[in-house]
């Protein structure tokens, strides 16, 4: 891997690692694109330790509070009941799923689950489940003639069920085109959540996840064509993008409608379809853009 490739894949890891659009096909369709090889499940796991370090930052005192609490309540009865505490163990226990799919599933992750086709399948499917999420919440927010409006929750409503139920979500990004984001949001808003309260969540949750999975792939950093001069780089490069995307996402979601994020989705579906039927892209492969040939 070049330097510039590793420029433009973490610029690319940090623009993508928190919108609804999914970073891991982003990665893997710029180098489709650009015909470079396929920077791998390795690179990505590594260079999302770098987005998750702009979490670790940006939530700082929310972290500090939640651990806190959570450490207390190992040896203070009376601090389970604390918000915070009860929020530290449900981060634990929604990172549960993809902890064990993870392992589980690590070479499907490493090899089939980055065909094109699969990710242009998931692009669209998800996408049409974060439309239909996103319209179901907006409609119960304005309530109607016939229905009043339900007060939605926040993450002082959040249970065991409905943490497991995000972590369940989560874990489907497992395969790259779901997006992290994308799946818990949508889970969270077919819940009641707001959608704040939803991205909130969501970010806390992919913490342990991803340091976990960046962590347990170093040491496949170096072998094959990603060395670690240029991940290095490429994390450093997504820690600070991704650092403004969040500040902007939060401030986004709080008046906005998901809905540009699951049209670009499902055009960028439809595109990779195409491409692939007219033999521009190799479904297996990254390279060999605009050649027709199979992978190298």
């Amino acid at each position: 891997m070049s330097w510039f490739e590793a420029f433009i894949l973490g610029l690319v890891q940090g623009l993508t690692e928190f919108l609804p659009i999914s970073s891991s096909a982003h990665l893997r369709l710029t180098a489709a694109f650009a015909g470079w090889k396929d920077p791998g499940a390795a690179f990505t796991a590594v260079t999302q330790i770098g987005t998750e370090t702009a979490v670790l930052i940006y939530f700082r005192k929310d972290i500090a509070r939640i651990v806190t609490a959570w450490f207390r309540s190992l040896t203070d009865r009376a601090m389970r009941r604390d918000h915070d505490a009860q929020l530290g163990w449900l981060v634990i226990v929604g990172s549960i799923p993809i902890g064990v799919l993870g392992l589980t599933l690590k070479d499907q992750i490493e090899g089939p689950f980055r065909d094109l086709r699969l990710i242009a399948t998931t692009l669209i499917g998800v996408g049409v489940i974060l439309g239909v999420a996103d319209r179901v919440s907006a409609r119960r927010e304005r309530g109607g003639r016939h229905r009043a409006r339900r007060a939605p929750k926040t993450l002082e409503n959040l249970t065991v069920k409905d943490g497991l139920l995000y972590g369940l979500a989560q874990a489907c990004a497992l395969v790259p085109g779901v997006s992290r984001s994308g799946a818990t949001i949508s889970a969270g808003l077919f819940m009641n959540y707001t959608r704040e309260a939803a991205a909130r969540y969501s970010f806390l949750l992919a913490i342990p996840a991803v340091l976990a999975s960046g962590l347990y792939e170093l040491t496949e950093i170096g072998e094959g064509h990603v060395s670690w001069g240029p991940t290095l780089f490429a994390t450093v490069l997504a820690f600070a993008v991704a650092y403004v995307v969040i500040a902007w996402f939060m401030r986004y979601i709080s008046t906005r409608s998901f809905m540009p994020f699951v049209i670009y989705r499902v055009l960028l579906g439809v595109v990779i379809f195409v491409l692939i039927a007219l033999g521009v892209l190799t479904p297996h492969e990254a390279g060999d853009v605009g050649s027709g040939q199979g992978s190298r």
